[in-house]
């Protein structure tokens, strides 16, 4: 049925699948990065899918158009009835349509998706691959080699090595000279530098809260700039905090009064002011001067944003920091053989996983608590391959003698014996045929038959000494005056 309240019901049931896939993931252990990493990208893809599928539930909760309130009135109307019998024959229509249309269960789906995850098939672990390049090592090492290259061609700066670049990249206040921040290459460099981070981030920690990180960076952004206290952009925060000392006609900014007051008396000064009077007004100046402090802000937050990104991935930028240290000290033999060995290496994890996932029991043994099939001397040590049947319990076989003496006090036999009509005491331990036990419980029968009660010989009495008699003896004492 296609209403709002099932769709509320089948939104939260659809979450809790979710979220108890996340649980069953989390569950396994990985055992290799590989794994670990591809665990991480499963999780990610059921948390966003749990975003959506909250958004929409909170869009049916928010009831803009009013359709699941005029549902409910309908529902508790006087016509409840009526409407009730009127889904139900709808749903009646639908199977009459469709009789035979399998269903599935809703946990099906998300115990299929940890089975394809889990052991990277339908080309999970293509995917995988496709999302990092050789260099990066499945998300061990960065790959800034290309950035490297745009580092070096933009003026004014040193020259560094790889090595050296991947310590200093984020060195804004040192590595790269205020003289060239106003360029448009800068700027694309900055933009190309923040996305690979970003994407970097995405692909290797797919679980880091980027957006979190992103929210306390602008936050920082805004504290710093306001009181001019952001790295490398000390004088543009002073040019805010002291606006008076901003020429707009010159469209340059001045540090002392004495300096200004001296500039207001120059020719050039005269002259641009002239022109700014005659052709601009002072609202569309200040407009000007505005937009300019939006570039260099923006500037200042993608610094600030990949100085907070090369933080986060420390450990991997050491990593590739010894990584390209030992690669440098490698011949072009000793790197054909490293990458022949790399792949040889992920062969032999990829076969190891293989094994693991399937079994090898041909002799059927029981598996013990690590899921794996229990040593054969233990098999025939606990006799597990002698049978025992019990035609009482049905003809049911039992392997094994200690199996065979527990079933004697379980349902199964229990039951069994309660529909011969015989008591399960101890006297029937050990018979398993029928017939055995009619002619046990018949003989025992007659035993208790035969022990009737006597008063003189079974009841017992006890003098003043504490001395226990049975009723003849007692009495006979006592005429004789002994006791």
């Amino acid at each position: 049925m296609n209403n709002l309240i099932e769709r509320q019901r089948g939104l939260h049931e659809e979450i809790e699948r979710l979220e108890q896939a996340i649980v069953d993931q989390f569950m396994q252990d990985p055992k290799t990065h590989r794994d670990r990493l591809r665990n991480e990208h499963v999780v990610d893809k059921f948390l966003t899918r749990i975003s959506d599928k909250s958004i929409d539930l909170n869009n049916l909760y928010e009831d803009k158009d009013g359709l699941r309130q005029s549902e409910i009135e309908t529902l508790s109307a006087s016509t409840e009835f009526s409407e009730f019998y009127e889904r139900l024959r709808v749903i009646k229509d639908h199977h009459r349509k469709y009789p035979n249309e399998p269903v599935e269960l809703p946990e099906m789906e998300f115990i299929h998706m940890n089975q394809i995850h889990g052991n990277g098939e339908d080309g999970e672990e293509d995917e995988l691959e496709k999302k990092f390049s050789g260099e990066e090592s499945y998300g061990r090492y960065l790959d800034m080699n290309s950035l490297h290259g745009k580092y070096i061609n933009l003026k004014d700066v040193k020259k560094l090595e790889y090595l050296q670049y991947l310590s200093d990249f984020d060195d804004f206040a040192n590595a790269y000279p205020k003289s060239m921040k106003t360029s448009p290459e800068y700027k694309e460099y900055l933009n190309d530098l923040s996305e690979y981070l970003y994407s970097f981030f995405r692909r290797a920690k797919p679980l880091f809260d980027l957006a979190e990180l992103e929210e306390k960076v602008r936050q920082e952004l805004d504290e710093k700039w306001e009181k001019g206290q952001l790295v490398g952009w000390e004088e543009i925060g002073n040019e805010m905090l002291d606006p008076e000392l901003y020429c707009q006609a010159c469209q340059k900014q001045f540090t002392k009064k004495t300096v200004y007051d001296a500039h207001l008396t120059g020719k050039k000064h005269r002259k641009n002011a002239e022109k700014l009077n005659n052709e601009q007004s002072t609202t569309k100046g200040d407009s000007e001067n505005n937009t300019k402090q939006d570039r260099r802000k923006e500037l200042a937050w993608k610094e600030l944003l990949i100085t907070k990104y090369a933080e986060g991935l420390s450990d991997v930028r050491e990593e590739t920091k010894a990584n390209v240290e030992r690669k440098q000290a490698l011949t072009d033999k000793e790197r054909t053989l490293e990458q022949d060995l790399e792949e040889i290496e992920l062969a032999e994890q990829d076969s190891d996983d293989d094994e693991e996932d399937r079994i090898y029991n041909p002799l059927k043994l029981p598996l013990g608590w690590d899921g794996k099939p229990i040593p054969y001397w233990l098999y025939k040590l606990h006799g597990l391959g002698v049978e025992y049947p019990c035609e009482i319990c049905g003809n049911y076989v039992y392997m094994g003698r200690k199996a065979f003496d527990k079933h004697f006090q379980e349902w199964r036999h229990a039951h069994g014996m309660r529909c011969l009509g015989i008591p399960n005491t101890r006297h029937f331990h050990e018979i398993t045929k029928i017939d055995d036990a009619f002619s046990l419980y018949g003989k025992l029968k007659k035993e208790n038959a035969q022990e009737d009660f006597v008063p003189d010989s079974m009841e017992e009495y006890e003098d003043d000494e504490g001395n226990v008699f049975n009723r003849k003896t007692y009495e006979d004492l006592r005429r004789q005056g002994i006791i």
